[in-house]
């Protein structure tokens, strides 16, 4: 993971120096139409200095977690981004729960039924949710979900007048972000249940199923025991990959909904041109999916014993 880190920063800083205005510290309005000043503050900020002496003063700041400071919000990049981190993860966990039971129910179910009516209706959903997409299918969720029925807020992440640390303050929250995590975990359901199905089906064929079969061990104990176990190792290694993916995903869904997290900060900073910003939260995500890469890694070796390494 080091020197893919390395290499990613680097990537990184190479894109931030192609960015109007000043991209590494956010202390030079890129809308500024005076050439005097602009050519002060890079001197003094030192951003006329050789790229390699900048790179080395700028991963110093990262590593202390000194992303600058925020041109259109004039504040701390990691203090703006601390504001709506926790409104992405509360999106990406829930909508990762929803994704999971539903996969496994569903496919759980197709796999031990192949080819009957109702694995095809799983089947169908599942092409639909592939080809709907996201925005799409947020547009769809909030004009029936909010507009017609009335069930969830169509925007924002929390209501008004509310105390923080209350009750009401949760649910309020809990209330804002069911759609949308509905929606996200919804549309990543379908690949992974597709995968569960297929791999319950062809374990169900393989030599030590007919062995448990012939031994007279029962249905459910084999397919519980047995083949669901070796069949949810391909959903495990997804794991990971899920983190980062759903974090991306986000992006459209909290745009969409006006929901305040990384996703919608990062959409606006980039229409702004809040490069201290972007070049933050760009980081971010791609350690996120070093990180999601390792947990999957980890976790894999939990679930299948044969490729654990002493």
């Amino acid at each position: 993971m080091i020197p893919i880190m390395v290499m990613i920063s680097i990537v990184v800083f190479a894109l931030a120096l192609m960015m109007p205005g000043d991209a590494l510290s956010g202390q030079i309005d890129p809308s500024s139409s005076n050439p005097e000043y602009i050519e002060e503050m890079r001197e003094e900020l030192g951003l006329n200095d050789p790229a390699y002496v900048q790179y080395g003063r700028w991963i110093s700041g990262v590593v202390q977690w000194d992303f600058g400071r925020s041109v259109v919000h004039r504040m701390s990049v990691m203090d703006l981004i601390g504001e709506r981190l926790p409104n992405t993860i509360r999106l990406s966990v829930l909508s990762l729960i929803i994704t999971y039971i539903l996969a496994f129910l569903m496919g759980r179910y197709a796999g031990r039924n192949p080819y009957t009516p109702g694995d095809y209706t799983i089947q169908g959903a599942n092409y639909l949710m592939l080809a709907i997409p996201s925005f799409v299918a947020s547009i769809f969720a909030i004009f029936f979900f909010s507009f017609q029925l009335g069930w969830f807020p169509a925007t924002g992440s929390i209501g008004s007048g509310l105390t923080a640390g209350t009750l009401e303050y949760w649910m309020s929250r809990l209330h804002h972000v069911a759609l949308p995590a509905l929606v996200l975990g919804m549309l990543t359901t379908a690949s992974y249940t597709q995968f569960l199905r297929n791999d319950i089906i062809e374990s169900s064929q393989k030599d030590y199923v007919r062995t448990a079969r012939a031994k007279g061990t029962p249905e459910n104990e084999i397919y519980n025991k047995h083949i669901l176990r070796n069949s949810i190792i391909p959903i495990v290694t997804l794991f990971g990959f899920d983190i980062a993916s759903i974090i991306g995903g986000s992006v459209i869904i909290e745009t969409i909904f006006s929901y305040r997290g990384i996703g919608e900060l990062l959409i606006t900073s980039i229409q702004q041109r809040d490069s201290a910003v972007v070049v933050a939260v760009t980081l971010m995500l791609s350690i996120a999916t070093l990180v999601g890469n390792l947990i999957a890694d980890l976790v894999y070796g939990v679930v299948d014993p044969r490729i654990r390494v002493e």
